[in-house]
């Protein structure tokens, strides 16, 4: 006896076959639908997306103007901080780790005008391994003659009009290259002049420039009072004593001989410049060094550090600038949505004859959704271009460095590509949900 043939389900994908081994009716209709369901392939869509761009190459180029601005933005703003944050905490870095200050605590404390520092700071500190120039100075005290300073002397009580605003200041020859001064004409006093009391002066850029003299050619004098100083250098603009930019400098001994030793108020001060990363060091040998029999006397201090500033102004800086590019993101944004909105209404016949011819609402959501990303991711390129050379320009008309992360040169097109896609949604899926019957009697 033949067994009966048993009649089960069976998966869709097996099919199920008649008596004679035939499919079923269903399981052809089904494949039938299967074959006949409409796709797209993803080439094709490019295809599409990128002939549709280029037709309209004016517009197109309109409408990645705000992607590309924000896009340029985001990468300048980032490179050129980042390059200038660079150059401000290498200049910060060197101070920070080469300049040290030793002040005479020893007078503040004692309230008395005084002069604790010992005769030639300068030699004496470069007996120290890393010390490359040092140098004591110190502001004159108050006195009557300090209130006349000018080209001419005082003659019945009147001298010139810029002793009020002009100072006068004792150094020795390593401050001034300690501080890293330049000179505009002349050259810094030497150790002669201090070791003889010479009465000879050096004029800081701001004071030069009151007095009238751009030069020593001349071999011009200056007069403090009725005391006579002869001018061999005019410094330039810049070092590390701002102070002295405004001041008459004469060799320290020559200032305690006229004015007396300087104010407790305004105590005298060695300014030390040592090889890189010795500042710390030197700073705790420095009172032993000058004053080995009273090392409390003498206070050194080092540069603060300046890390935590410059990190907190970076941080400020780079928030404003971004909120700036974010704002020209979002005009990108709404660029992209407008144009895309503009395509649709202009291309609702094409809408209707794509679905007469079977293309489901997701095969027109996807086509515009493509198109207005690859608007942005365009934008987001062609924004990386320029804002690379933003950076590059701007470093080089600075004389900098260029500092910039490479990573920034792909996240400018992935920006551009989240800005076309979020501002492709909403025209995309107005364009999906256009009717055939609605298309084909617009158009």
């Amino acid at each position: 006896m033949t067994p009966r043939r048993r009649r089960g389900r069976e998966s869709p994908d097996q099919g199920v076959t008649s008596r004679d081994g035939a499919p079923a009716a269903g399981a052809q209709r089904r494949d039938a639908k299967r074959q006949l369901r409409p796709r797209i392939r993803l080439v094709d869509a490019l295809g599409e997306s990128v002939a549709s761009v280029a037709a309209r190459p004016g517009r197109s180029m309109l409408t990645m103007t705000g992607t590309i601005l924000g896009c340029a933005a985001f990468i300048a703003i980032i490179g050129l901080t980042t390059t200038a944050a660079g150059q401000i905490t290498s200049a910060f870095n060197e101070l920070e780790a080469t300049t040290v200050t030793v002040v005479d605590s020893a007078v503040e404390v004692s309230g008395e005008p005084g002069f604790s520092f010992p005769d030639q700071v300068g030699p004496l500190m470069r007996q120290l391994n890393g010390v490359i120039d040092a140098g004591v100075y110190a502001q004159a005290p108050y006195s009557s003659q300090l209130t006349s300073i000018s080209i001419r002397p005082e003659v019945d009580g009147a001298g010139g009009s810029e002793g009020s605003v002009l100072s006068v200041y004792g150094a020795e020859p390593g401050t001034l290259a300690a501080a890293r001064a330049e000179w505009a004409s002349g050259h810094a006093m030497d150790q002669f002049h201090v070791d003889t009391h010479q009465p000879v002066a050096v004029l800081g850029f701001a004071a030069a420039a009151r007095l009238g003299i751009a030069s020593v050619v001349t071999h011009p004098t200056v007069f403090v009072g009725n005391t006579a100083y002869a001018v061999v250098g005019v410094m330039a603009e810049g070092g590390a004593l701002p102070e002295l930019g405004n001041a008459v400098i004469v060799p320290i001994t020559t200032m305690i001989d006229h004015y007396g030793p300087p104010s407790s108020s305004d105590p005298a001060r060695a300014l030390i410049r040592t090889a890189m990363g010795g500042a710390g060091l030197i700073s705790i040998q420095a009172p032993f060094k000058l004053r080995p029999d009273n090392p409390e006397g003498l206070t050194a201090i080092a540069p603060p550090d300046w890390s935590m500033i410059t990190d907190d102004v970076d941080t400020s800086m780079n928030g404003l600038l971004l909120a700036l590019a974010g704002i020209a993101l979002i005009i990108g944004c709404v660029a992209i949505a407008n144009t895309t909105l503009v395509a649709v209404m202009e291309r609702t016949g094409e809408i209707g004859l794509r679905q007469a011819l079977g293309a489901k609402p997701g095969h027109i959501l996807s086509q515009f959704l493509l198109e207005s990303i690859m608007l942005g991711g365009i934008g987001g390129l062609l924004g990386s271009a320029v804002g690379i050379a933003a950076v590059l320009i701007g470093s080089m008309l600075q004389s900098w460095s260029p500092v910039l992360d490479p990573r920034l040169s792909l996240a400018s097109p992935a920006i551009g590509v989240i800005v076309g896609a979020l501002a492709g949604l909403y025209p995309s899926w107005r364009a999906s949900r256009i009717t055939p019957v609605a298309a084909l009697q617009h158009s």
